[in-house]
């Protein structure tokens, strides 16, 4: 179509400029400038590359996925760092892959790296300690996302002379820590499972923070003008859509789910409701992203809510492999894609992206001293201050100035590309440091100490004995068994 449109311009200019009776300059300007602006558009709907270069791309993104998992096992190395580095190789560095075209693609790409993350983050958590480390996980997110958004709203200022809600939406944008990394690293790190709930809990809620805040000072930007009263009603919306259709859909689908047994397609049904309950969430003005992790948490913990709500779960097999490969490849992709937006322009911005993370580092580890109590173990707390990394909400929001036009809408990618590479380099220092610390005496926290192993599995068994022998084959509940007999 756009040769064609290209062609009757020509055509239309030429015919034009052959007419003496009419003022043609003004006319002949406004066809060169529109003839110019369809030429930039043809080449901006081109592909991002040829078809052999992006399988080649993704023949290797998978390959250093799957290496990067198994180096990460190994020496504790997250391999978000070599698929960002793969993308700045592949993108900026030899231009295989062009920038510009990847923004256009990135939103619709980060939509469903964001739900499919969020919703394999529920599914991973307990519930029950959700619950019980609530208090700790929200004390940590709330506290840890001001401390950042106020550390980078003030070198912003200061620094780079920015205006303040220039400088306060870039905060935001960075402001909290990338569920998509740190559901990854809390699996592999030996923690205490309480421990885990917080990191993954705490870093839900500044994905969501971050994204809700970040969408508010967008249009503030745009206005000039920041309504504190708007911000607070967004986020208490945000927050009543979110629990209403995790909950609302989440629990009626949980039983539908059990119904369905081990039916061929019961995970891709499952995935076509989380598809559309994103579409409502975002029509009614939330980011999907509290929706999907609930949405994930009421299916991941069936078999504890199954008995409050007193309904029959048969017993199936739900170790589906696909969710994990399908998670696997969505979060591979989305870092090479972060990658692939770094830009080297000015020295300044690579300097002050270094210095606010190691900033950060430090009010990290403040707010970790004033949230965690001594229940938890030195292993513990190091873990918690050194988990920093940013990602997936700071990539995708940085994108946002560059389409909206705001003021110093390149710098924004480009600083936070660094926030999130420094970030990303310090956890991994932080958790190999981690490692030299020596198992803790108890066993409610960290590592456990070799001779206290028989003994927990010995505890779990019994649990779990107890939980089997609270269920009849028909689902409901029997009277529990005598010690003696159970002896």
């Amino acid at each position: 179509m756009n040769p064609i449109i290209l062609s009757f311009l020509n055509l239309f200019k030429d015919q034009i400029g052959d007419i003496s009776n009419f003022d043609s300059t003004m006319i002949l300007e406004k066809l060169t400038e529109l003839q110019n602006s369809i030429g930039a558009l043809s080449i901006q709907d081109g592909p991002i590359a040829s078809a052999h270069v992006i399988l080649l791309a993704a023949g290797v993104v998978i390959f250093l996925g799957v290496a990067g998992e198994a180096f990460f096992k190994k020496t504790g190395i997250p391999d978000v760092a070599f698929l960002m580095i793969l993308g700045v190789v592949i993108g900026p560095v030899f231009g295989l892959i062009q920038p510009e075209a990847v923004i256009r693609v990135v939103p619709y790409f980060a939509a469903l790296a964001l739900i499919i993350i969020m919703f394999d983050g529920g599914l991973n958590l307990d519930i029950k300690r959700v619950v019980k480390t609530v208090h700790f996980s929200i004390t940590l997110a709330i506290l840890g996302f001001i401390l950042s958004v106020a550390i980078i709203t003030l070198a912003a200022h200061f620094a780079l002379g920015w205006m303040w809600l220039d400088s306060i939406l870039l905060g935001s944008i960075v402001g909290g820590s990338s569920s998509a990394i740190v559901f990854g690293l809390v699996r592999n790190v030996k923690i205490s499972d309480d421990t885990k709930s917080i990191l993954s809990f705490e870093s839900a809620v500044t994905d969501i923070l971050a994204t809700i805040i970040a969408f508010i000072l967008f249009e503030a930007v745009l206005s000039g003008h920041f309504d504190l009263q708007t911000l607070e009603e967004t986020i208490g919306r945000a927050i009543v859509v979110g629990l209403v259709l995790g909950f609302g859909v989440g629990i009626p689908w949980m039983y539908v789910s059990s119904k369905l047994g081990n039916a061929q397609h019961a995970y891709m049904l499952t995935l076509g409701i989380l598809f559309v309950l994103f579409f409502l969430a975002n029509s009614f003005g939330e980011s999907g992203a509290l929706t999907a992790l609930v949405f994930g948490l009421m299916i991941g913990n069936k078999s504890h809510l199954s008995k409050i709500l007193r309904f029959k779960l048969p017993r199936v097999e739900m170790d589906d492999p696909t969710h994990n490969q399908l998670t696997f490849l969505v979060r591979s992709f989305f870092f090479v894609f972060v990658g692939l937006m770094a830009s080297f322009g000015k020295i300044e911005y690579i300097v002050f992206g270094i210095l606010t993370t190691i900033a950060i580092y430090y009010g990290r580890a403040l707010v970790s001293k004033i949230t965690l109590t001594k229940k938890f173990s030195k292993l513990d707390k190091a873990v918690t201050k050194s988990m920093i990394p940013r990602g997936l909400a700071a990539a995708v929001l940085a994108t946002y100035p560059i389409t909206m036009g705001l003021p110093n809408s390149e710098a924004y990618s480009q600083i936070v590309f660094f926030i999130i590479l420094s970030s990303v380099m310090i956890t991994t220092v932080g958790l190999g440091k981690s490692k030299r610390i020596p198992p803790p005496e108890s066993i409610e926290g960290g590592f456990v100490k070799p001779e206290n192993i028989e003994e927990n599995i010995g505890k779990e068994q019994t649990e779990t004995l107890e939980d089997f022998q609270n269920e009849s084959v028909e689902g409901g509940f029997v009277k529990p068994v005598e010690d003696s007999q159970r002896k």
